[in-house]
């Protein structure tokens, strides 16, 4: 399971955010792996990727639901104040939603073996 403020559900929904930046001890996600998003429904995870969060762009932030590469940043020092003083290293997940219809048809995303909770 993947967990995002309400605020970010329709975007999700929509397609418009395709990307999330994690703060994680050690990589909690793979790609390929299917996963759940409650309030938004499933999601097949297409990539994830150690980054600096130096090096995030404005095409990573727009993915991410923001104008900027600095608002993007803004809001994981908000979001992640003790993760950043602890040596968590920084995730960027892409992801796209996966239709209901596909998820039952789909032996490959069929019933999750497990959950993966981001902090």
């Amino acid at each position: 399971m993947l967990l995002f403020k309400k605020k970010y559900l329709d975007a999700i929904r929509a397609g418009e955010k395709t990307q999330t930046v994690r703060l994680w001890k050690h990589r909690r996600m793979k790609p390929g792996q299917r996963s759940y998003i409650p309030g938004a429904g499933y999601i097949h995870v297409d990539t994830v990727d150690e980054v600096e969060l130096a090096n995030l762009t404005d095409d990573d932030a727009r993915r991410d639901g923001f104008a900027t590469a600095e608002l993007l940043r803004c809001e994981i020092v908000q979001l992640y104040r003790e993760q950043l003083t602890d040596g968590y290293r920084a995730y960027r997940v892409t992801f796209h939603t996966v239709d209901r219809c596909d998820v039952a048809a789909d032996p490959m995303l069929g019933p999750s073996t497990g959950s993966s909770v981001a902090v």
